[in-house]
């Protein structure tokens, strides 16, 4: 008997929990409700201040209780839209299309307007578009509320109203740590390795938003060298010797980090390496041409979607299906296994290394994929920015995180600024732009 009361009082315990989280939504929704009613400046200003706290205080499930209520509640209302179309269809004039824009246009996009209005709103708007991010998986419908979010945030981020700005060893330490928390690619073991980094034959530059000042929102790691590099290993070891300036003739960019997940799928880091290529044009006449060393990070899915389902390879080119069949017999169960048994597997990945390099082409040239694009996500970035495919490379990143990756391969792209145009059209029509030495691997 006590333990059924126990039990009972635990059951009314939650049930009041969530009564209580569910009141402290609905209070933030009608509170938001009233923001949108607001005429005055000043005054909208302090409400979208005060309702930016209460959304502070929600916990995780209540901020998805909130996101919902922006999909029913903050809506536009289908029968104000269809009468607004069927006007402007009789009579197609200024008038009745700009009645027709403010019908459908979501009252949640004129709620984030205001909120940015408040002190700190810009910040919290994408903070709660990240939150949102988390949230997709579990609910698909609130994608039209992140189109919103997209919407204004591709607007208010801007490359016009973005700044660019060297970081170097001179830079404030906070900001410093932000990039050594931020690195997405190559991790930054500690300050050594970032000292190492912003030494005079390297360049980091990211970029800044007004409503952000003292927070990178982008940024790009380079390395001057010699020559177009072939492993990630040598540009970042601490023991490394800075090159003298004669050297340079090369401008490698090696890392590329988002430093803001709520602004996810908003164009940056394109015009982040158009204009860092341009500036290092003008410091250094010598270097003339400006690549990348990229990982290949869905590679290895892929492959062991192939060895899973060898049917799937029936329509390949002969040269790649019998690479892949190649690497069956050598490295199979062990694309399955962790980065320690494929490091221990040398000589097995050295026996095949040609056809893993073969396989490597076919991925990213996008064989076998519907519309004949790759699916992975970094060569589309670089692809779709007007860089060209140049050059694989076998043990480019024998790190654990290359391994598990992409067996190890890197890949280079080339920046031709006099074709980077040329060459996003070509991608917009659906063509990679590769060599003949990628070509070829797979001709």
């Amino acid at each position: 008997m006590t333990s059924m009361l126990g039990s009972i009082k635990g059951m009314t315990g939650k049930a009041l929990q969530l009564k209580r989280d569910g009141l402290k939504t609905r209070r933030l929704v009608e509170a938001c409700k009233q923001l949108l009613t607001e005429r005055g400046e000043a005054a909208g200003v302090s409400r979208a201040g005060e309702t930016l706290a209460l959304y502070g205080e929600l916990s995780r499930d209540e901020q998805l209780a909130f996101f919902r209520a922006l999909k029913t509640e903050f809506a536009p209302d289908p029968d104000k839209v269809l009468e607004a179309a069927t006007a402007y269809a009789q009579h197609a004039d200024s008038q009745r299309l700009a009645a027709l824009t403010h019908a459908a246009e979501p009252p949640r996009q004129e709620l984030l307007r205001r909120f940015n209005r408040a002190q700190g709103g810009t910040r919290a708007i994408v903070g709660m578009r990240e939150r949102l991010l988390d949230a997709l998986p579990k609910d698909a419908e609130l994608r039209q509320v992140d189109d919103d979010f997209h919407h204004l945030l591709q607007s208010w981020f801007n490359p016009g109203f973005l700044r660019i700005a060297r970081v170097d060893w001179n830079t404030p330490a906070t900001l410093l740590e932000k990039l050594i928390q931020h690195e997405a690619v190559h991790e930054i073991r500690g300050w050594n390795d970032l000292r190492r980094r912003l030494q005079a034959d390297r360049r980091c530059f990211a970029f800044f938003h007004p409503a952000l000042p003292d927070e990178p929102l982008i940024f790009v790691e380079v390395a001057l060298l010699a020559e177009m590099p072939a492993a990630i290993e040598p540009l970042i070891n601490l023991d490394s010797e800075p090159q003298p300036v004669k050297a340079f003739h090369v401008g490698a960019f090696y890392s590329i980090s988002n430093c803001q997940p709520g602004l996810r799928g908003v164009s940056l880091g394109n015009f982040l390496i158009k204009q860092v290529a341009g500036l290092l044009a003008a410091e250094f006449p010598r270097v003339k041409q400006f690549c990348t060393l990229s990982p290949i990070p869905g590679f290895r899915d892929w492959l062991r979607g192939l060895l899973g389902s060898p049917d799937a390879a029936s329509a390949f080119p002969d040269r790649v299906r019998q690479s892949l069949d190649t690497v069956q017999r050598n490295i199979g169960p062990l694309v399955e296994r962790g980065a320690a048994e494929l490091r221990a597997a040398e000589k097995p990945r050295a026996k095949c290394a040609a056809d893993i390099e073969r396989l490597c082409a076919a991925y990213l040239m996008g064989i076998g994929e519907p519309d004949g694009v790759t699916r992975d996500p970094v060569a589309r970035f670089h692809l779709n920015n007007g860089a060209r495919m140049e050059r694989l490379n076998i043990g480019g990143d024998l790190s654990d995180k290359g391994l598990r990756q992409s067996l190890g391969m890197m890949v280079n792209y080339v920046y031709d600024l006099k074709s980077i145009e040329h060459n996003h059209e070509r991608f917009v029509a659906v063509k990679t732009e590769a060599s003949k030495q990628v070509r070829g691997l797979t001709g």
